[in-house]
C-alpha cells in the first residue's frame, strides 16, 4: 500500500449515486407573497426596536435639531419649528387643518354611502363654515356628522317637493303621503348613522341645537364642493379663450 500525500477533501468523501449522476440542486426558495410572509422574526424586532431608541419616534414624524442631554429642552426657535409657528412654514397649520376637515368628511360620507351630490354638499359647507362657531363641540367629526345630516335633509326636501310645496293645490292624503315617504327616509334612523352619532357623543338634542348653529352660516343654497348644480356636467367647459373667441366677431360687426 502506497500514499502518495495528497489529502483526500471533502468532494471525495461525497457520495456518488450508483448510476453515477449527481442530484439536482436545490431549487430556489419561492417569493412568498402571502399575508404574514414579511413578518419579523422575535430576534429581528428586538435588533429593530434596540436601534430605534436612537432614532425617529415613528417614521412620520420628523425630529429637527436635539437637546444638549436628555433632561435638556429644545431650544425656542426649534420648538416654533415643531409648532409650525416658524417663519419658514408660514400657513401650514391652518392648511392642514383645512385639508383634515375634507378627509373627515369625505370618510363619513363614505361610511353613511350617500350620493355623490350630497357628499360634494357636504364637502362645500364644511369648506366655508366657521367651526369656531360650534363652540365646545367644535370637533371636525361633530361638525361633519351635522352637516351631513343637514344636506341629506335639504336633499330630500327638494327631491319630495317639499321645498316649494302649496298645501292649498294638495290633498290632505298626498300631504300624507309626501310626508311619510320624507321621514322614512330620515338618516338619523340608519343604524350607521346612529353608531357614529354615538361614538362622538352626539344625541337629538345636540343634532338639532348644532343645526341650528350650521343653519345660521349658511345662505339659501349649499355650496357644492368643486361643482355648479346649475350647469349641465355633460357640456364642455367653457374657457376665457373660448368666451374671446365668440366675443370679437360679434364686436367687430358692432363697429
Amino acid at each position: 500500500m502506497q500514499d502518495d500525500g495528497a489529502d483526500p477533501g471533502p468532494d471525495s468523501e461525497r457520495a456518488v449515486p450508483a448510476d453515477g449522476v449527481d442530484p439536482a440542486p436545490e431549487r430556489e426558495r419561492r417569493l412568498e407573497t402571502r399575508p404574514g410572509s414579511g413578518s419579523l422574526s422575535r430576534a429581528d424586532v428586538q435588533r429593530d426596536s434596540t436601534v430605534r431608541q436612537w432614532g425617529v419616534v415613528t417614521p412620520s414624524a420628523t425630529v429637527i435639531g436635539r437637546a444638549e442631554s436628555p433632561d435638556a429642552d429644545l431650544s425656542e426657535s426649534v420648538r416654533r419649528l415643531h409648532d409650525e409657528q416658524h417663519a419658514a412654514t408660514p400657513g401650514y397649520s391652518e392648511r392642514a387643518h383645512h385639508l383634515d376637515r375634507l378627509r373627515t368628511t369625505q370618510a363619513l360620507c363614505n361610511a353613511l354611502e350617500v350620493t355623490p351630490w350630497q357628499r360634494d354638499l357636504a364637502l362645500g359647507v364644511m369648506d366655508e363654515i366657521d367651526l369656531t362657531e360650534f363652540g365646545s363641540q367644535r370637533a371636525i367629526e361633530k361638525v361633519a356628522l351635522v352637516v351631513i345630516r343637514h344636506v341629506v335633509d335639504v336633499d330630500r326636501q327638494q327631491y319630495f317637493g317639499l321645498d316649494d310645496i302649496d298645501a292649498q293645490e294638495l290633498s290632505a292624503d298626498r300631504m300624507d303621503e309626501l310626508f311619510g315617504q320624507y321621514r322614512a327616509h330620515d338618516i338619523t334612523d340608519e343604524e350607521t348613522f346612529k353608531r357614529l352619532a354615538a361614538d362622538y357623543g352626539l344625541d337629538t338634542t345636540s343634532l338639532n341645537r348644532l343645526r341650528r348653529v350650521l343653519k345660521s352660516q349658511l345662505e339659501d343654497e349649499l355650496p357644492a364642493y368643486g361643482r355648479n348644480p346649475y350647469r349641465d356636467p355633460n357640456l364642455p367647459d367653457v374657457t376665457d379663450a373660448d368666451t374671446d373667441a365668440a366675443d370679437a366677431p360679434a364686436t367687430g360687426s358692432e363697429s
